[in-house]
């Protein structure tokens, strides 16, 4: 046979530039995992510890009294199912409900103990109106804030009308919301306008009671008047005095103490 008709070794596969040289090692697919885990953030699992752990800190008891609720409410199902004569049954239903009850008193006191700790920070009032649901427009940044104490005017506006949430000595802050009242007032003519002092002295609220103090106040606007007021107030603009000392062109909010974190 002439060698130009000698079988050709068969040629060496190339990879194609459009697919990958080889298949993923393990500690690729190790990272990659981690990656993935990183990016859909904590489970439901973690949350609960996390949660449990930051009110642990302030109410130490928190596990004893959750698991007293908690067998509390599994003994009143299974008295109902020995009485229904299907002990097994009302045992199945009580598990649940058992969770269920642990939970709320969880998350009950996590609210409490997350308000425990921003309390007597700058900022604090501005958080705890974060914690208002639908409804309302609060605004990030104070209203108004004296610089020389230091005392703030936070602001909500809601179909109750315009409040003013203070922080600082109950005292002390009346002239700061007299003059944030005639300011805002000439633009809102006819919108009530709500003062509550936040603190633990005297005729202050609780920041753990602001929310719902708020919502006890009585409805005067629709959903589109309190857009038309909010859009009246923005045109003032929001002009916080700056401290002495403090460079204008270097100033940048602190969000973080804001947010009482």
């Amino acid at each position: 046979m002439s060698p130009s008709h000698a079988k050709s070794r068969p040629a060496s596969r190339s990879s194609s530039p459009g697919k990958p040289a080889g298949k993923p090692t393990r500690a690729q697919k190790r990272e990659e995992k981690k990656r993935r885990k990183a990016g859909k953030g904590p489970g439901f699992l973690s949350q609960i510890k996390q949660v449990f752990q930051m009110t642990h800190k302030v109410e130490p008891n928190i596990g004893w009294w959750m698991l007293l609720l908690g067998l509390g409410v599994l003994l009143v199902f299974l008295l109902i199912g020995v009485l229904l004569g299907n002990w097994i049954t009302g045992l199945l239903i009580g598990l649940p409900f058992a969770a269920l009850a642990a939970s709320f008193l969880l998350s009950r006191r996590a609210e409490r103990a997350a308000f425990a700790r921003i309390e007597d920070q700058p900022g604090a009032a501005g958080a705890a109106l974060s914690a208002l649901r639908r409804g309302w427009i609060v605004e990030e940044q104070p209203a108004a804030m004296d610089p020389r104490t230091r005392d703030l005017i936070f602001r909500a506006i809601g179909r109750p009308g315009v409040v003013l949430v203070t922080e600082g000595p109950a005292g002390r802050v009346d002239k700061l919301v007299s003059k944030e009242r005639r300011r805002i007032g000439p633009v809102i003519p006819n919108v009530p306008i709500h003062v509550i002092k936040t603190g633990k002295g005297e005729g202050q609220v609780p920041l753990r009671e602001l929310s719902q103090r708020m919502r006890k106040l009585e409805k005067k606007l629709t959903q589109q008047e309190v857009q038309t007021v909010h859009k009246r107030i923005t045109t003032l603009g929001n002009r916080l005095p700056i401290p002495k000392g403090v460079d204008p062109m270097r100033a940048r909010p602190d969000r973080k103490s804001m947010r009482g974190r």
